[in-house]
């Protein structure tokens, strides 16, 4: 026969094994990297099985609360409210009386918080007397905090795998836009072109192009999408098709040119994002070119000490799903002539005290350096851009297409 002494001695030591046998069995399927909804199989088995728990119901917080596990309890627990009832409880507590619906059916509460960030909530009862129970809550808490701790650990893995994967994909996208763009830019004894593209992100929406319709003839326009990211940089490519497809079959008036794009647009974005236009048609024979700028930043032209801004046009395509009016700009150019088309992010980059760089002061960059060479050119006005916005990075796309006609 045990004495008393005696038989605390093995109780204590029974309680020991399954205490370590529990943790043993946790920590292997951690170590496995086992399904979370395995950990949960062994949390409920050990609080049940092995420690005699009744009635538990456990609360993890993952992007929002959720409920894995719920044992001996029917009610319906509303997760919304977990942060307003259980916030207050930053240690084990044993309830005796509460006005809370789901607390008053427990007999304690245990908490497990991370940097002042709770990470989950166990509530249990049981039909133990009250020093077992009492013997098992520290070891509990310990046991809710290592399952609650690897769950939030895998999901910040399976996010950084996710994040990583978005990665190499957003750089396959990033190869892939560049090619949508013009890769050979024309530089002869009619016109030297250059352009030059800071995408805000790994892909923009921003676009310039310039397509040859013949020995004389040039589109030359450029564009932005409203929004920034994934959805704008895809409208935007699919925006470069159509105008790529419509040119490689026929010639349109500019109005007709202009409409077929605008439903393209509203197809594509269904009104949630629009796109700033502006296309030019030069003929190098005669000189002449025909615009439209559909509610994009006024391209110009320099000549000498004038300044000629395009305007005429009308509303961004995808903004109404039909376009009220459509005016054609003309104008003639005359030798050595220098073209701007820029987009947004270039005029309204700020500086430390909030000002913008602007229209002027590209304006006036421009008619200083317009006799170099416009890879040059754009390099200098680029370079001026970094000192303006000195330690502040890049908000926007930010694009210029700058041509000169000899």
């Amino acid at each position: 026969m045990y004495t008393t002494r005696e038989q605390d001695l093995v109780y204590q030591n029974e309680v020991k094994e399954i205490k370590l046998g529990s943790l043993l069995e946790i920590t292997n399927a951690i170590n496995e990297n086992a399904p979370v909804k395995h950990l949960m199989k062994i949390f409920t088995f050990i609080l049940k099985e092995q420690l005699g728990f009744s009635k538990f119901v456990l609360l993890m917080h993952q992007k929002e609360w959720e409920n894995p596990v719920k044992i001996g309890f029917k009610g319906k627990i509303d997760l919304k409210a977990i942060d307003e009832e259980f916030s207050r409880f930053k240690e084990i507590t044993i309830i005796e009386s509460s006005k809370s619906r789901i607390l008053h059916q427990f007999q304690v509460i245990i908490p497990v918080f991370h940097s002042e960030k709770p990470l989950a909530f166990l509530l249990l009862s049981s039909n133990l007397d009250s020093e077992t129970e009492t013997s098992y809550f520290s070891f509990v808490q310990t046991l809710t905090n290592i399952i609650a701790v690897a769950v939030e650990n895998k999901r910040l893995g399976e996010q950084t795998i996710i994040k990583e994967r978005i990665s190499k994909e957003l750089e396959v996208a990033s190869e892939m836009q560049k090619l949508l763009f013009p890769s050979d830019l024309p530089s002869n004894r009619k016109m030297d072109l250059s352009a030059k593209y800071i995408p805000r992100h790994a892909i923009g929406g921003d676009y310039y192009d310039f397509i040859p319709l013949g020995d004389d003839e040039y589109i030359i326009c450029i564009a932005d999408v409203s929004g920034k990211g994934i959805s704008a940089a895809l409208l935007m490519a699919n925006f470069q098709a159509s105008i790529r497809t419509l040119f490689k079959y026929q010639r349109f008036e500019m109005p007709f040119l202009i409409e077929e794009l605008n439903k393209k647009v509203m197809r594509s974005a269904k009104g949630e994002k629009f796109i700033t236009f502006f296309i030019a048609h030069y003929n190098a024979h005669t000189r002449q070119m025909k615009y439209v700028n559909a509610g994009h930043n006024h391209p110009f032209i320099l000549h000498g000490r004038k300044i000629f801004m395009l305007d005429k046009g009308c509303i961004g395509l995808g903004m109404l799903d039909e376009i009220p009016k459509i005016n054609v700009g003309s104008i003639e150019l005359s030798p050595n002539s220098t073209f701007v088309l820029y987009t947004d992010g270039l005029i309204e980059l700020e500086n430390n005290e909030g000002a913008l760089f602007g229209v002027h002061q590209l304006v006036k960059a421009a008619q200083a350096y317009a006799p170099l060479k416009m890879e040059d050119m754009n390099n200098i006005i680029f370079s001026k851009l970094d000192d303006w916005r000195g330690d502040l990075s890049f908000v926007d796309d930010t694009a210029i297409f700058s041509c000169k006609f000899f």
